[in-house]
């Protein structure tokens, strides 16, 4: 059993950096590129890495990381099996929230927004960037869907390598990307006393309403 006194040992303080309502981007998409830089040059391990959480018509929420692979003005990008977990989740409800936390800049950005399907040339252009390894992975994985054990997937993997080792692979129909539109971001600061900064982004129309929130 972990004890109330491991957890108070666990606690830290957060005093690196500040933010201010008044020096942020008047876009929520360039604070986060500033933010972003700032992680690669911090060599933030995996900062591409988000948390997605879906909700499907059952409301039950589900969260798994991804890797974030593009972002714009437009919103943010990653990519998937359309016939896994959170493919068909978002199918059913296209709300959907993004998380990212960089420990080693007491940073974390929240966003919440629509997820849609982006074109499907982009995908197959993205799909044929990818390693081949890759790429034979995401023929060979029904993601989500039960299997009996590890070694069916891995003579999926090789029947399909062996197809495909002199010709290129075909991007499947049932994978690829999609954007998520944010209608709310918010980016958080970790302070001392637990007194965090804490600017949001509220998209009202086409305009975007920056607010400091008590943390």
């Amino acid at each position: 059993m972990i004890t109330q006194e491991i957890f108070t040992a666990l606690r830290r303080e957060y005093a690196m950096m500040a933010l201010d309502e008044n020096s942020v981007t008047l876009q929520p998409t360039d604070q986060f590129h500033i933010w972003f830089q700032n992680a690669i040059e911090a060599e933030v391990p995996e900062c591409s890495a988000m948390v997605l959480s879906t909700c499907g018509h059952q409301g039950q929420p589900s969260s798994r990381v991804v890797l974030l692979k593009e972002y714009n003005a437009n919103g943010f990008i990653f990519y998937t099996n359309y016939n896994s977990r959170k493919g068909i989740e978002i199918g059913e409800n296209s709300d959907v929230a993004l998380l990212f936390f960089w420990k080693e800049l007491e940073r974390q950005i929240r966003i919440e927004g629509i997820a849609e399907k982006i074109s499907p040339l982009h995908s197959e252009e993205y799909f044929h960037s990818r390693p081949r390894e890759s790429q034979i992975g995401a023929l060979a994985s029904n993601q989500s869907s039960v299997i009996e054990n590890r070694a069916v997937l891995e003579k999926k993997y090789n029947e399909i390598e062996r197809r495909y080792s002199e010709i290129e692979i075909p991007a499947p129909i049932h994978w690829g990307g999609y954007i998520v539109r944010p209608s709310r971001m918010e980016f958080w600061q970790g302070r001392k006393n637990r007194l965090h900064d804490r600017i949001c982004y509220k998209k009202i129309d086409t305009e975007w309403n920056i607010e400091r929130l008590s943390p």
